[in-house]
């Protein structure tokens, strides 16, 4: 297979006098193509087959210890003024960036096969989706790209129809970790990923095409790129609403996706739609209308089970792959969190287990699946059109001071409630686990330009407010004196979606506060649940010191991104230092 697209062939033919691969291969994302890739991988043990009885066409791939996570001190965006990248992203020079990445791509590929992935993120007929090629010579890659993305002849086809699409390079090179860069150029449309083969970092239409690159499209033509889930909630009576979320990694994203409703809750419904990145755009109706640009998961393992999330469970039984799992003596995948009736026999390493190595399976271990095999799956997944959001919710893992819920004012006071959101950072990138860390719409690896660039681009949104959806901020994570969480989470949080979901109908009252409205006292049901109203009125209370001090914070954090910074995000801030 080769293209019609002069453009795109000749990038192809300049990458392989570059790269020097002993052979080039077009991606077709056909059934016959994947069986090879896997047969390959399995003998060149790229890939482990596992228990086929248990686990049919599931595989597990063991990547270098040094190469598990995201490397953001590694990952730059390289715009041609540095304050276009901002502070937060690291920059370089795009002259100083290609020649520096370019040099390391010579000969890089020689003794493997360079394989060409034309694919869409989005459904293939939708406008908002957006296309892509990668470069790569990973087939681990390869086999992920068509799990994660709409890959192969369709999205060539629309590539040649519309004659514009993002660059992606990527070559595992020596998997050296001083030889490793991943780099963004906004203004080129083009990324360039070098000596990594972790997920993040190699398959190039997740992070880096859909928020990185997306971020800065999405800016320059009126919409919206985000580190957001979707899913969809039918009420017993048969009405459906969509809601965008947006929570750092390891923080309950897919578990929310994939919420099932507790007892008590019977005749309620929740769709997935998506479980990590959402594309929104204004409709002619003025709502925000979303659609997920993935076509699969790249979900972490550790931690879902059957009381956590069942229905991520039931969908990693077959089709999929695992990365850095560990295995049972019968070759299952295992980790974690998995199951109280298996054990762990070879770690992530391969290694016989034992314990005084650490977890079995890496913290940051990963499943790769399509989503048309999660139970909740919705076929909007699949609108043209995509769905219409009714909320935006932002939340974190803060474990005092946040209340369980609250609503922002207005649009705007919502873009300071995004804006100043923070979390625990987690396994999901390199570095300490558990610091508090302010996560701006949890969006600060992942923006491809100024923070304070992107705030006013939020902003712009607000001048034409009416269908626009509300902005809710939640915690699920409070704890009280003695370290246990206040709130039961899973399953329940289903109690303060229906909170919201009756806000956005105007169906219930709240309670004006100075950092937002916030639930009545049995604004939230809870039958069935062991909580008093004392205990509501906890994981409710807005401590007055504690938020002025959290202003002050919000304020400095602010400031740090210098004179770019909307003037409306500081007289919001100010607003509510007032009213505390």
């Amino acid at each position: 297979m080769t293209t019609t697209n002069q453009s795109l062939q000749t990038w192809v033919d300049s990458v392989a006098r570059m790269t020097q691969p002993d052979q080039i291969h077009w991606c077709t994302g056909s059934d016959q193509e994947n069986r090879q890739l896997i047969d390959l991988m399995l003998g060149t043990g790229d890939l482990i087959e596992l228990n086929q009885d248990t686990h049919p066409n599931c595989y597990l791939h063991r990547s270098s210890p040094s190469d598990v996570a995201r490397v953001e001190h590694l990952t730059f965006v390289c715009t041609s003024d540095k304050e276009d990248a901002g502070p937060n992203n690291h920059w370089m020079a795009p002259a100083d960036a290609h020649a520096k990445v370019d040099a390391l791509f010579e000969g890089a590929m020689k003794g493997r096969t360079m394989y060409v992935i034309p694919y869409c993120m989005g459904p293939i007929e939708s406008p908002l989706s957006r296309c892509g090629v990668e470069i790569t010579d990973s087939p681990y890659v390869v086999a992920n790209m068509r799990l994660m993305t709409r890959m192969g002849a369709p999205a060539l086809a629309r590539i040649e129809r519309e004659g514009t699409f993002v660059k992606g390079l990527h070559s595992i090179g020596e998997l050296d970790p001083e030889k490793r860069y991943i780099m963004h150029f906004p203004e080129e449309l083009t990324i360039k990923s070098i000596g990594s083969g972790y997920g993040g970092n190699a398959l190039l239409g997740k992070k880096c095409h859909a928020l990185r690159i997306a971020s800065h499209q999405a800016r320059s033509e009126g919409w919206l790129a985000e580190h957001m889930l979707i899913l969809g909630l039918e009420s017993p009576e048969g009405e459906t609403h969509y809601v965008a979320a947006a929570f750092p990694s390891a923080c309950g994203k897919t578990n929310l996706a994939m919420l099932i409703p507790p007892e008590g809750y019977e005749g309620w419904k929740v769709y997935t739609v998506g479980d990590d990145i959402c594309w929104m755009r204004r409709g002619e109706d003025g709502r925000l209308w979303a659609i997920n640009p993935e076509a699969g998961f790249f979900g972490v393992a550790p931690g879902t089970g059957p009381n956590t999330n069942p229905t991520a469970l039931a969908m990693l039984d077959r089709d999929a792959i695992f990365t850095n799992v560990a295995v049972t003596a019968d070759n299952q995948p295992w980790w974690e969190g998995k199951s109280d009736d298996e054990t762990p026999a070879k770690d992530w390493q391969g290694r016989d287990y034992d314990p005084a190595n650490g977890p079995s399976a890496h913290p940051n271990s990963r499943f790769t699946v399509s989503i048309k095999r999660c139970p909740s799956y919705s076929d909007q997944a699949e609108a043209p059109q995509g769905v219409p959001i009714s909320a935006i919710i932002f939340g974190g893992r803060r474990e005092s001071l946040v209340p369980l819920v609250f609503e922002a004012k207005d649009w705007e006071h919502g873009v300071l409630v995004g804006a100043s959101m923070a979390s625990e950072t987690t396994a999901a990138a390199t570095g300490k686990v558990g610091i508090v860390r302010r996560d701006s719409m949890a969006m600060k690896p992942f923006c491809g330009y100024n923070y304070a660039d992107y705030f006013a681009h939020w902003l712009s949104f607000g001048e034409q407010a009416e269908g626009l959806p509300k902005i809710f901020h939640v915690n699920w994570f409070r704890k009280d004196d003695d370290g246990k969480f206040m709130w039961p989470g899973f399953g329940d949080n289903l109690r303060v979606l229906e909170w919201i979901i009756d806000r956005c109908k105007g169906s219930v009252d709240a309670t004006e506060t100075a950092i937002g409205y916030l639930p009545t006292d049995n604004g939230i049901n809870r039958d069935g649940l062991e909580i008093d109203q004392a205990e509501m009125d906890a994981l409710l209370k807005v401590d007055q010191k504690g938020y002025a001090a959290e202003m002050d914070s919000i304020g400095d954090y602010l400031d740090g991104f210098g004179d770019r910074m909307p003037a409306a995000m500081h007289e919001q801030l100010e607003k509510v230092r007032s009213e505390l």
